[in-house]
């Protein structure tokens, strides 16, 4: 017979054992996969026993799909940063779109980022349901300024939601060409992806190309 386990809602002091976990989890993520990740191993990197584990997280899909969580939590963040100087919502998309690029043109961008970015892909194929929370996170910002240049007037032709959906895949078929050793410089790209996705959500002519020239200079 199965027992079902539940995780508890973790103490101030358990805080750092949790972190703990997930980071140990992650750095298996990053050398075998998600697919390959197993509780024993994230425990021996972790250096806590299986009771440790289960005071935080029910099974090993819930370890997997926290640490997806959290590299969402900071990717929106990075992005939100990246558009934070945009005086309107069209140079807000086009930021949010310049900093997805940056997984594979910047070296800059930590590689834990790029490899869980690939995983997260990997496993939102196989379980849509588990990391659909996982991929709004990442999506938030973008819908917000889809959402705002509605309003404003700024977008014609939007819809937020699913437009942030189908910008994000535009984003990542174009990562993952790159990934994959096309060698297509990056302002082709960028020129590329912005022309597709801002005349998509119907961006006023005025707006279209000022702001793809005002980023390259």
């Amino acid at each position: 017979m199965t027992t079902s386990l539940r995780s508890t809602p973790p103490s101030e002091t358990a805080l750092p054992e949790r972190e703990a976990l997930v980071a140990a989890a992650l750095e298996a993520l990053r050398d075998s996969g998600a697919r390959s990740l197993t509780v024993d191993d994230v425990l021996a990197r972790a250096g806590l026993g299986t009771r440790a584990f289960y005071r935080h997280f029910a099974s090993r899909s819930e370890l997997i799909t926290q640490v997806f969580v959290q590299a969402a939590r900071t990717e929106a963040e990075r992005l939100r940063e990246r558009m934070a100087s945009a005086p309107e919502p069209v140079g807000a998309v086009i930021a949010w779109i310049d900093g997805r690029l940056d997984l594979a043109f910047d070296d800059a961008v930590q590689s834990d980022l790029k490899h869980v970015s690939r995983e997260a892909q990997a496993t939102h194929a196989a379980d849509p349901a588990r990391m659909a929370a996982v991929h709004a996170a990442m999506l938030a910002p973008l819908v917000e300024q889809l959402t705002r240049g509605a309003r404003s007037g700024a977008f014609t032709s939007v819809d937020p939601v699913a437009d942030a959906h189908a910008i994000d895949s535009v984003t990542w078929a174009s990562i993952e060409r790159r990934w994959a050793g096309d060698g297509t410089a990056r302002d082709q790209v960028r020129s590329q992806v912005l022309t597709f996705c801002l005349r998509a959500v119907g961006a006023r002519s005025g707006h279209l190309e000022e702001p793809l020239d005002r980023r390259r200079q």
